[in-house]
């Protein structure tokens, strides 16, 4: 599986399963596991095949580190095997998301750890050489800033720090792993190594605008440091390390979500934001779209993809969205951005992060994203179409994705 699809021209359309991994628990806690709870352990063989019968050419998948590294210096390929062979069978092209927020059961401290870094580099390295001759896309940490925040500022996650110190921790031992996990990964793929930088597009507007001016500028902080931009807050030894050791995203990638991604920021009513102290939101469509994928090609000068984007909501309602968003995506195209990727996340439904504090039944959390639902029978959760199957299909099935300007 080599090329480079993102320097083709082309507009690759992909899916996601949501892969969200947090095994630690702790009174009134419940662990995350995504493949645990959508039972995509049992199924994947065939949910990888529902991605390559949508049309999906590219599908963002990640690897549970805590499993596959459930002890220091051990290691189990055996079930991860399995399911490279069937990416290879079904030719679908993987871009594996190495970090998607937790950390192994073995590593105390989690991302506080001093040895953080250099434990996250030697699992990063170690899959990519492990799967070198068919695995070369990777995304070393999906999201880093929200890692930041909801395990560093809002204490919402192992480590639980909190405050400007506790998210200036995490801004930092994040970004050191992301620079190490790319920098090892760069060693064994060499050139045939596509590293697609994933974080949230996150917009604020409303009347406080000293909250507002910090919020946006710290959208960026962990992208900028690991690319050797300077940024506030750290010293110039810090900053001199980044600089020196900087990795660079060959696609810049934006998940966005029209109804979650701009928050109204108010100085009469103050929020600390996360699930804890969320604020409002507003939903501002394509606009919201179209103005962070100019702005991350702006900013970072590479190819940019829609990495994760949906409503949660009715069918008819996901459709209209995901009918829009494509138009939008394929209008930047004709503008001269270089939108290479549009992705719809999920394949099928996933559970919302507040299971992990609750009580109430999983089902009570599913969250009506994907192509297909989740609808649980006897224990077993089936996998049930819906009319956007074939609606993603026809889009990924366009004459214009192969053109340069749709």
């Amino acid at each position: 599986m080599t090329g480079s699809w993102h320097t083709d021209g082309a507009l690759h359309f992909a899916l996601g399963v949501e892969d969200t991994f947090v095994p630690q628990q702790r009174p009134g806690e419940r662990p995350i596991d995504e493949y645990e709870l959508t039972q995509h352990y049992e199924f994947w063989w065939s949910d990888l095949g529902l991605a390559a019968d949508a049309g999906a050419t590219l599908l963002r998948w990640g690897v549970p580190w805590y499993r596959v590294n459930p002890d220091t210096g051990a290691w189990d390929w055996s079930w991860l095997d399995r399911v490279m062979d069937r990416f290879a069978e079904l030719g679908l092209r993987p871009v594996v998301d190495l970090l998607h927020y937790g950390t192994p059961l073995w590593l105390e401290g989690q991302f506080a750890h001093p040895d953080y870094p250099s434990h996250v580099a030697e699992y990063s390295f170690r899959v990519a050489e492990r799967y070198a001759d068919r695995v070369t896309d990777y995304t070393p940490v999906n999201e880093p800033m929200i890692h930041a925040l909801f395990s560093g500022e809002y204490a919402y996650w192992p480590p639980y720090l909190s405050g400007p110190s506790g998210l200036r921790t995490m801004v930092r031992q994040v970004a050191r792993g992301f620079v190490l996990a790319q920098r090892a990964m760069r060693d064994v793929l060499g050139e045939r190594g596509v590293f697609v930088h994933v974080d949230a597009g996150m917009r604020y507007d409303g009347d406080d605008a000293a909250l507002i001016s910090r919020l946006r500028a710290q959208v960026h902080l962990v992208e900028d440091l690991v690319t050797g931009r300077a940024v506030d807050g750290f010293d110039d030894s810090e900053l001199a390390w980044f600089a020196e050791h900087a990795v660079q995203p060959d696609v810049m990638g934006v998940n966005y979500y029209p109804r979650h991604s701009t928050e109204i920021v108010s100085a009469a009513d103050p929020r600390g934001g996360g699930f804890r102290d969320p604020r409002p939101t507003r939903d501002d469509g394509v606009l919201g779209l179209e103005e962070l994928l100019r702005s991350a090609w702006e900013r970072y000068g590479v190819a940019v993809a829609l990495t994760e984007t949906c409503v949660t909501a009715s069918v008819a309602e996901r459709a209209a969205w995901l009918d829009a968003s494509v138009e939008a995506v394929r209008r930047l195209r004709a503008g001269g951005v270089p939108v290479v990727a549009y992705t719809w996340w999920p394949v099928f439904d996933m559970y919302e992060w507040t299971y992990r504090h609750s009580t109430a039944p999983r089902e009570s959390h599913r969250l009506t994203m994907g192509l297909w639902e989740l609808s649980e029978r006897d224990g077993v959760l089936h996998r049930v179409p819906t009319p956007l199957v074939d609606r993603f299909r026809t889009h990924a099935h366009d004459p214009r994705n192969t053109t340069k300007e749709s």
